[in-house]
C-alpha cells in the first residue's frame, strides 16, 4: 500500500515499522538512565554508612560490656544477678552495678569522684593521740546530812501547854524556848527538891538527890536554880532546844498529851547538805573517793557548784540499778535546800589509755557487736575508702578510745559516713550489709514504743535491754520514744526485752512497769 505524502510516495507499511523502532529506543535509553542512578545512590549509601573494622571492635567490646554487666538490688545489696529484672526480696527493679575505678587498686576499696564528695557532703580527719579524759555526766538531789539530824523529845509525862515553835522551816537556836509542858511528875519533883533545900546542911545527900532526878529530866542549872530562888512550884516547865538548825517536821500540837521520849520536832542543820548523784554500774569503774565533781542547780542557773566525792555505795539497788555517789558541799548561805535536782559532771582522767588514739563518734558505724570505719587510701587521685573492722573502749563526750584497729596519721571519714557506705553497698564492697557473718547468729531489727522522759530514762532503758543475752544493740529516742535494738531471735525474743524494761520502771507496748517500782524512780523521770 503506497500513500502520498507531500507530493512523495511511501509505503505504510515502512513506515510503520520505523516509528515503532525509534519509540524503543527512547524507552530503553530512560531505564538505563533509572538504573544508573540507582546504582550511584546504593554506591553513595555503602560508602558513608558502612561500617570500619574499628566500629566493629567496638560493637563488639560494647555487646560484649551489656552481656558482663552485673544487677543488684538498691536495698539489698547482697542480691546479684546477671540479668535484669525484680529484686526477689522487695521486688524492687535491680540497677546495674557500679564499677569503681578503685578495683584497679584495692578491690573492696570504693572511689568517689570529688563531686560526690562535696555532694555528699563528706569530711575527713587526721586521727591523733590526745590526753584521755572521761566526762561523766550524773544526776541526783540535794539532801540533808544525817549527821547533822536531830531530834528534839520530851523527857517527861504530860501534857504540851504551849508550842514557841509553830510550823515548819521555822529556824531555832540551841537553847531556845521550844514550848512548855505540864507534868505531875514534875510538879511532885520541884516539891521533893524544895523541901529538900531546906535541910540541904543537914542531909546534903537528900538534897543532891532531888536536884539530880531534875538533872535527869534534862532541866537546866539555870531552870532549877529559879525553882530554889522562887521557892514557888511551877506548874508548867520549858522545853529548850539542844541544837542550831531548821524544823523539817512538827509532830504535835498545843494540848496533845505525850509521854517520855515522845518527838515533838525534826531539826536539820542545813549548814552542810550532801548532794546524792545516782551512778549506773557503767561509771562506777571511773569514780573514786576524792576525785572532785563540779555540779549545777537546775533552780539556779549560771551558778556553779562543786564538792569532793566522800563516799560511794557499796550495794547496788536492785530496782533502779544505781550506786548512790555522795558529795559534800558547804551550805553556810543556805542556797542549796534539800530535794532541789543536781547534775554533776565528774571529770575522770584514764591514763591507762594514755598511749591510744581517739576517734570522733560520728566516724564509728556500728553493725551488731562491730565498730567500723572508712579509712582513706593515701597516694590516690579521686577520694577512695576502705572499710575497716576497729576495737573501742570508752567513750570520751563526743569521742572513743581506740583500743586497735587505727594508727596515729590515718585519715578517716568523720562526716558522710553513711554516704560512703552506701555507695560501698550498690558497688558490692565491703559495708555495714555485706560483712563476712561473725558467727554470732542471724540478727533481726526491731523497733517499739517505750515511756520515758529524761537522760536518765535513757541510760537505765539501754541498760536493762543490753543486760539480755542475745541483744546486740539498743538505742532509746528522748524524742520520739522509740527503741531500736538488733537482737539473734535464736536465743531471745521482744517480749523477753520489753519485759525486762518494764521491770525498771518503763511502761512499753506489752508490758506496764508496776506502780511500786515506778514510783521508786527519780523524779525528773515520772512520765505518767
Amino acid at each position: 500500500m503506497v500513500e502520498q505524502v507531500d507530493g512523495k510516495l511511501i509505503d505504510v507499511k515502512n513506515r510503520i515499522s520505523m516509528k515503532n523502532t525509534r519509540d524503543f529506543k527512547l524507552v530503553t535509553i530512560k531505564y538505563l538512565k533509572y538504573s544508573l542512578l540507582l546504582v550511584f545512590g546504593l554506591f553513595l549509601g555503602w560508602l558513608f554508612f558502612h561500617p570500619s573494622k574499628g566500629d566493629k571492635t567496638s560493637n563488639a567490646i560494647s555487646g560484649e560490656a551489656i552481656q558482663s554487666t552485673t544487677w543488684t538490688c538498691a536495698m539489698h545489696p547482697q542480691i546479684k544477678s546477671p540479668e535484669p529484672g525484680k529484686c526477689p526480696i522487695c521486688g524492687m527493679d535491680l540497677v546495674p552495678l557500679e564499677k569503681g575505678a578503685s578495683s584497679e587498686t584495692d578491690p573492696e576499696a570504693v572511689q568517689l569522684s570529688i563531686e560526690a564528695v562535696k555532694l555528699a557532703d563528706v569530711s575527713t580527719t587526721v586521727v591523733s593521740r590526745q590526753h584521755p579524759v572521761k566526762e561523766i555526766r550524773l544526776y541526783g538531789k540535794v539532801q540533808t546530812d544525817e549527821r547533822l539530824l536531830q531530834s528534839q523529845v520530851v523527857h517527861v509525862s504530860g501534857r504540851i501547854e504551849k508550842l514557841g515553835v509553830n510550823f515548819t522551816g521555822e529556824t531555832v537556836r540551841k537553847g531556845q524556848v521550844l514550848g512548855k509542858i505540864y507534868s505531875p511528875e514534875l510538879v511532885t519533883a520541884q516539891q521533893e527538891l524544895l523541901e529538900a533545900a531546906r535541910t540541904k546542911l543537914t542531909q546534903p545527900s537528900i538534897y543532891k538527890a532531888a536536884r539530880e532526878k531534875l538533872l535527869q529530866w534534862k532541866l537546866t542549872d539555870n531552870q532549877i536554880s529559879e525553882i530554889e530562888e522562887s521557892g514557888i512550884v511551877q506548874n508548867t516547865t520549858d522545853i529548850i532546844s539542844n541544837c542550831n538548825g531548821i524544823v523539817v517536821a512538827r509532830r504535835v500540837s498545843s494540848g496533845d498529851y505525850v509521854s517520855q521520849g515522845t518527838i515533838i520536832f525534826d531539826v536539820a542543820d542545813l549548814s552542810r547538805v550532801w548532794i546524792l548523784l545516782d551512778a549506773y554500774e557503767s561509771d562506777l569503774a571511773f569514780l573514786k573517793k576524792g576525785e572532785k565533781v563540779t555540779f549545777t542547780i537546775q533552780s539556779l542557773p549560771g551558778r556553779e557548784f562543786s564538792g569532793s566525792i566522800v563516799f560511794i555505795d557499796p550495794v547496788i539497788d536492785a530496782t533502779t540499778r544505781v550506786a548512790k555517789v555522795r558529795v559534800e558541799a558547804e551550805n553556810g548561805s543556805g542556797t542549796l535546800k534539800p530535794e532541789m535536782f543536781v547534775t554533776g559532771i565528774v571529770s575522770s582522767s584514764l591514763n591507762e589509755y594514755r598511749n591510744n588514739v581517739t576517734i570522733p563518734r560520728s566516724a564509728v558505724l556500728w553493725t551488731g557487736k562491730r565498730s567500723i570505719v572508712y579509712v582513706k587510701l593515701p597516694g590516690t587521685g579521686e577520694p577512695v575508702f576502705r572499710l575497716r573492722e576497729i576495737e573501742i573502749g570508752p567513750m570520751l563526750g563526743e569521742e572513743y578510745i581506740v583500743i586497735s584497729g587505727i594508727s596515729e596519721g590515718e585519715e578517716i571519714v568523720t562526716r558522710g559516713t553513711f554516704s560512703v557506705d552506701a555507695a560501698a553497698q550498690l558497688e558490692g564492697k565491703p559495708s555495714m550489709l555485706n560483712i563476712v557473718n561473725d558467727g554470732t547468729g542471724k540478727t533481726v531489727h526491731a523497733t517499739f514504743h517505750v515511756s520515758g522522759k529524761c537522760e536518765m530514762c535513757k541510760e537505765r532503758i539501754e541498760k536493762a535491754a543490753s543486760s539480755i543475752n542475745g541483744v546486740k544493740n539498743g538505742v532509746w529516742d528522748i524524742d520520739t520514744k522509740e527503741f531500736s535494738m538488733d537482737f539473734n531471735p535464736e536465743i531471745t525474743d521482744i517480749s523477753t526485752v520489753q519485759k525486762a524494761i518494764a521491770r525498771v520502771g518503763h511502761d512499753t507496748e506489752l508490758f506496764r512497769a508496776d506502780d511500786e517500782t515506778y514510783n521508786k524512780l527519780p523524779e525528773c523521770c515520772l512520765y505518767r
